[in-house]
């Protein structure tokens, strides 16, 4: 059975490998994206999957958006909430602005997101909700009390879910990647990324496409006993 899929900030990096591995198990997938409608139309040229244009971290906007989704596509049975954003500071430079947008869009939106496909879910006795997190909301990161603040806030919440919806057949988990070799990280300066790469046990960068089969996993029949976990791919680099 076809199943429909939500992928938030899905059009690059690891949330288009995501939306990519969840098409490959047979999902129709759908994806979103806030600002970027170039990266957005190629994506959809060499996919075929659609993407939808609003602020996730509006919860009007994820409100209409859903559902004229689902009035097209059907109820959403899968949720990948991936969509992100950093605005890197250290604390006692950092302006308010800062914190509230990476606040708004990494973790608010997983609130806004999750409250608008939580119901539905639950009434048909099965839903997949998965997180996409960072090393840095385990651990930390100088320069970055906001993102590490949000994307630890996501951990948090998601035990919250699996605990609340367990029962109704609704699962919720977290994947946390380390340094993954998207545009943004293979942009880092040559020298600091091989420091970097020099604290991964592994020796490498994760690749994308690892992250997407670990998103395809959790979304599977067969993850049904996996809720309220947190899937760790960093190489090794932090271990909880």
């Amino acid at each position: 059975m076809s199943r429909t899929a939500l992928v938030t900030g899905g059009t690059r990096g690891i949330g288009a490998a995501i939306a990519r591995a969840l098409r490959e198990s047979g999902h129709q997938v759908v994806v979103t994206y806030q600002g970027n409608d170039k990266a957005a139309a190629t994506f959809t040229e060499d996919t075929g999957i659609p993407a939808r244009k609003w602020d996730v971290g509006d919860y009007a906007a994820c409100e209409s958006g859903i559902a004229a989704l689902e009035s097209e596509f059907g109820p959403v049975d899968v949720l990948v909430n991936n969509a992100g954003i950093t605005r890197d500071c250290t604390l006692h430079k950092m302006a308010p602005e800062d914190w509230e947008a990476v606040i708004r869009t990494n973790l608010s939106s997983a609130f806004n997101m999750t409250r608008l496909v939580i119901n539905g879910m639950r009434d048909r006795g099965f839903g997949r909700i998965i997180q996409i997190s960072s090393i840095n909301g385990q651990k930390g990161q100088m320069g970055q009390s906001n993102y590490s603040a949000a994307k630890a806030g996501i951990i948090g919440f998601t035990k919250a879910v699996a605990q609340e919806n367990a029962r109704k057949g609704v699962t919720a988990n977290v994947v946390s990647p380390g340094y993954i070799g998207t545009d943004m990280v293979q942009s880092v300066p040559e020298e600091i990324l091989s420091k970097i790469i020099g604290q991964i046990p592994v020796g490498r960068l994760g690749e994308a496409e690892e992250i997407g089969e670990a998103v395809a996993y959790l979304a599977s029949d067969a993850a049904a006993f996996v809720t309220g976990s947190t899937l760790t791919i960093n190489g090794g680099q932090y271990m909880d």
